[in-house]
């Protein structure tokens, strides 16, 4: 069992920039793909980034390209976003995901949740 806590949300301005961090306890993260999905009240989960064992590779969407950015530190066991220039479309609820294989939104385990509300 992987247990994933998030923090980091909150309320910012529009064009803030917002560092979220997910931390895992259980077991070692080395085992799982990790990635960060959001999700907005109504619509489907959404699909941010994702980053390899190792963190020697990351996936994210074409439309988070360059404002998102996924890390990870296996040693401290956490994974985390960066967030830049964040606008209103921005706020939703962060997640955090730890999955077998590159299929997030397929994730084996998942954090509770980080609210980020963007004000314009």
């Amino acid at each position: 069992q992987v247990q994933l806590v998030e923090s980091g949300g909150g309320l910012v301005q529009a064009g803030d920039s917002l560092r979220l961090s997910c931390a895992a306890s259980g077991r070692t993260l080395r085992s799982y793909v990790m990635g960060w999905c959001r999700q907005v009240p109504g619509k489907e989960r959404e699909f941010i980034a994702a980053i390899s064992y190792i963190g020697s590779t990351t996936y994210g969407t074409d439309g988070m390209k360059g404002r998102f950015t996924i890390s990870r530190d296996n040693d401290k066991n956490t994974v985390d976003l960066q967030i830049l220039s964040l606008n209103s479309e921005d706020t939703a609820v962060y997640y955090c995901a730890a999955s077998r294989s590159w299929s997030i939104i397929r994730g084996d385990y998942w954090g509770q949740g980080t609210q980020v509300t963007v004000s314009s």
